[in-house]
């Protein structure tokens, strides 16, 4: 991919020079600069991950979260009905699984986000958010599930 990106920069590099007088100084520079940055952004890494969890789901009722602000998470957003969203057991955001993150859920299509922290008292655990529908959460019931996502080093 560098290897591309390099190779397009000395295209388009000789294509401004037909376009721009630049003197040679502050091509030099231009040159030296977009290389710098093409390396440094080039070293980020992602690691995949996965791991086995407990997985619950829940809803923002209440009775299962705040009795005042039940849709609110502790991270401070709105969860809404439709939403693909989970809770994580705080040992698991020390495995890269912070706010934000999108994850792979075994046995359900397509990609979740961490919006919401769970209880200290729980370990190795997802919460999945079911929006308002308690039938939906309790026909998932507690399952052992693979979860995948990319860590960022």
């Amino acid at each position: 991919m560098i290897n591309n990106l390099i190779k397009n920069f000395f295209i388009k590099k000789k294509e401004l020079r037909k376009e721009m007088n630049i003197i040679p100084k502050t091509r030099t520079f231009l040159t030296a600069a977009f290389l710098a940055i093409l390396i440094v952004s080039g070293c980020k890494t992602t690691e995949e991950k996965s791991m086995g969890v407990t997985a619950t789901a829940y809803n923002s009722l209440a009775a299962q979260t705040h009795k005042d602000h039940p849709a609110l998470t502790a991270w401070g957003d709105t969860l809404k009905p439709g939403m693909k969203a989970i809770a994580v057991s705080r040992d698991l955001i020390d495995s890269g699984l912070t706010y934000g993150t999108e994850v792979e859920i075994e046995g359900l299509k397509g990609t979740y986000t961490v919006r919401d922290k769970m209880n200290k008292r729980w370990n190795q655990k997802i919460d999945i958010y079911m929006g308002t529908s308690v039938e939906k959460a309790l026909n998932w019931g507690k399952q052992k599930v693979t979860i995948r996502w990319e860590k960022s080093e």
